[in-house]
């Protein structure tokens, strides 16, 4: 029962942190607003996101708010584990630990999107509006790896070269 609840909680916790992400990532890609992708996420992160908006001003496109609800949500992630498990951690490491699962579920939020596009690309015309978003997520990140590795007959390799990239990242984080 104790193993099944703690997973229930840190995948509700991954969950929404991811959602958090997305919508500063979808801030920082200047993706279309207004797509249903967009919509989702914004509809999901505003009751939370709305007061703290007000108390923390963002300068620029980095939206500090949300990035500190997705700072703070993993450090309470990472206690409530601890706590059922029967460890107790210290500030400090409950920090550390925080800031290691937020980057962990960056990068695996970054996997899963680039993933996804790239099997959306074998089927699709381009013409679907989640194609759309996820291209102006991943083309930032893809495109840096296509001027060293340009596609090759074809086949983009961009992708499998920043995918293995990302997996690296987080076995080399403990993620």
């Amino acid at each position: 029962m104790n193993e099944g609840l703690l997973f229930l909680i840190q995948t509700l916790f991954t969950l929404y942190i991811m959602a958090v992400t997305m919508r500063i990532w979808l801030q920082l890609a200047r993706a279309d607003y207004f797509n249903p992708l967009s919509q989702f996420v914004v509809k999901i992160t505003d009751p939370i996101l709305r007061p703290l908006h007000r108390l923390i001003p963002s300068p620029g496109r980095l939206d500090l708010a949300a990035l500190l609800l997705a700072l703070v949500l993993s450090m309470i992630a990472i206690y409530i584990r601890a706590s059922m498990m029967g460890v107790t951690a210290d500030i400090m490491v409950l920090i550390v630990a925080g800031v290691q699962f937020f980057i962990g579920t960056v990068l695996q939020l970054m996997f899963w999107i680039i993933f996804i596009r790239a099997i959306l690309s074998w089927f699709s015309s381009g013409s679907n509006p989640l194609e759309l978003v996820m291209h102006q997520l991943t083309e930032p990140v893809l495109r840096p790896v296509r001027r060293i590795i340009p596609p090759i007959g074809g086949l983009d390799l961009s992708v499998i070269v920043v995918l293995l990239v990302i997996q690296f990242l987080r076995i080399w984080i403990g993620f």
